[in-house]
C-alpha cells in the first residue's frame, strides 16, 4: 500500500475448510482465514502488489478481483402519462 494504494475496507470472513489441500510454502493447508479487503489502486501496482502477496508466508492464495462501482439509482418508472391535448387532436377517430 505504499505505492498509492487507499484501502477503504478491511473484512474478516473468518476461518473456513478450503476446497481442497494446497500445499504452499512446504506446509500442506486444509483451513484458512478468509480477508476482503476493499482497496483503491492503480492498475499499474497490482502485479507488484501480487508478487508481494505471494512473497507472504501467511497467505496460501492471494486474489485480487476488479469491483465495479455501483451506478445511482435511476429514476422509478413515473408510469402512464395522461394524454395532453396536442395527442388528443392528433388521434385517429374512429370511422362509421
Amino acid at each position: 500500500m505504499e505505492k498509492g494504494a487507499i484501502v477503504r475496507n478491511v473484512e474478516n470472513l473468518g476461518e473456513k475448510s478450503l476446497p481442497y489441500k494446497i500445499s504452499v510454502h512446504n506446509v500442506c493447508h486444509r483451513r484458512g482465514g478468509y480477508f476482503l479487503v476493499d482497496f483503491h489502486a492503480p492498475p499499474t501496482i497490482i502485479p507488484s502488489m501480487l508478487n508481494h502477496l505471494s512473497r507472504d508466508i501467511d497467505v496460501v492464495r492471494p486474489t485480487i478481483l476488479k469491483h465495479e462501482e455501483e451506478k445511482p439509482p435511476l429514476k422509478p418508472c413515473p408510469g402512464i402519462l395522461p394524454i395532453t391535448n396536442l395527442e388528443s387532436r392528433f388521434s385517429r377517430r374512429k370511422r362509421k
